[in-house]
């Protein structure tokens, strides 16, 4: 039986409101499945179009086996493309960013212009056609200051990605914000794991005293579970929106990305150890009123978002390999905002430098246990894990459909 074929049987025969089988979680062949059928094929967050507000700036990341540049244009659009030398394949921009005028491969300095254009090969004969071996594109979108790719030859439709996302985030104006502090870490577990974790505050009580001081552990704060019968929220949602501040709980039909804007325990106003403001200066003026809460942004398998009055918290989830996953952390402020003046680094970071690292142990211990021989699915909380049911189900039911139809030749064989 090929792999695929078994893939999509123990996937129809998943057991509903359980965790995936073993091989789901460790086994390199079904993550090289996960990577051909989503990851290769989707719409993925990369970074913000701040990251590079000017012509020339770039940032280079890697998508599995593919190496992607994403590069401001004299134009001031913003592109992407495979970061491989039409010449030899030598990766053009080697380093994490940076800023270039032009484009150079350091290995025979094959020169391309901003667009992708190559505009400079020395000595490669008469009948050679630069305009044959311009950098190859990568689709890519902006939206609200997040900047998505997609490595597939035809991506899937990004309206409704817009149209969903661009209203609720659009009054904080994150496009005009910048990069206070930026980590990655590296989670030894599969990416799944990562959501899975991420999905639920069941173990928060027990694991994060930092975050539990301003998230709330109830179900309804995923906005999966009652949400719009719990009264608090309810009033909050009624009170941001009054202000212009879209907030009520919205999915996709397939569950695959979703908005929400959750209010904090108390009077806690952000993610701090006081609950108060890490930031004098709001990160929008467009936002007139205070105590907003957290307006939160799911769309996998890439990312999950933290939104509120005086700063925004980005996380991007990238697999390395069956069993490791990258996780990086960005905090932006306003532009103007000056680190010693408007905000203390360490204190604008530390609940959620103690989460990540809190969240990366229970991670890898989580896939410790799923690789002994006596793992076997369990069952998952109705009452606290909705969210953690909400993601296996997109999860089984994106590659069911994928997998159903897949004409993609995937080599692997179990």
């Amino acid at each position: 039986m090929d792999l695929q074929t078994k893939a999509l049987r123990q996937l129809k025969n998943r057991r509903e409101g359980f965790s995936l089988e073993q091989p789901f979680y460790i086994d390199q062949d079904y993550f090289k499945l996960d990577m051909e059928t989503i990851w290769y094929r989707d719409w993925l967050f990369m970074g913000h179009d701040c990251e590079i507000p000017r012509a020339g700036n770039y940032f280079t990341v890697q998508v599995g086996d593919y190496p992607v540049v994403i590069v401001r244009g004299k134009d001031q659009v913003i592109r992407a493309f495979h970061n491989t030398c039409r010449h030899r394949g030598h990766r053009v921009c080697t380093q994490d960013k940076g800023a270039s005028a032009k484009l150079v491969c350091p290995y025979h300095q094959w020169t391309y212009d901003l667009d992708g254009s190559l505009v400079f090969a020395r000595q490669m004969g008469e009948n050679f056609d630069k305009a044959d071996f311009g950098l190859k594109t990568v689709h890519c979108e902006t939206v609200a200051g997040y900047i998505f790719i997609c490595l597939a030859n035809e991506a899937p439709d990004f309206a409704p990605v817009r149209a969903s996302i661009e209203p609720y985030m659009a009054p904080h104006r994150l496009s005009e914000a910048k990069v206070a502090h930026k980590t990655t870490i590296i989670e030894k577990g599969n990416w799944k794991l990562v959501w899975e974790n991420n999905r639920e505050c069941y173990h928060c009580a027990g694991n994060h005293p930092e975050l539990c001081r301003t998230y709330p552990e109830a179900p309804t704060a995923t906005g999966v579970q009652g949400a719009k019968d719990d009264p608090f929220i309810a009033e909050h949602w009624a009170r941001c929106e009054a202000a212009g501040l879209p907030s009520e709980f919205k999915m996709d039909p397939s569950g695959q990305f979703r908005v929400a804007r959750m209010p904090l325990i108390q009077d806690a106003e952000s993610y701090t150890m006081s609950g108060k403001r890490a930031v004098k200066k709001p990160l929008s003026g467009d936002v007139q009123i205070s105590h907003i809460g957290t307006m939160l942004l799911f769309h996998y398998p890439t990312t999950w978002n933290h939104i509120l009055g005086d700063h925004a918290i980005s996380f991007r989830v990238l697999p390395i390999s069956a069993e490791e996953t990258a996780v990086t952390t960005t905090w932006l402020v306003h532009k103007d905002a000056v680190e010693g003046v408007d905000y203390d680094l360490d204190e604008l970071t530390h609940v959620w430098t103690m989460t990540n690292d809190q969240d990366r142990s229970i991670v890898e211990e989580n896939a410790f246990g799923i690789r002994s021989p006596a793992y076997e699915p369990g069952p998952y909380s109705v009452d606290h894990e909705g969210g953690v049911m909400q993601f296996v189900e997109w999860y089984s039911n994106f590659m069911i459909e994928r997998l159903q139809g897949d004409k993609a030749r995937l080599s692997a064989v179990a």
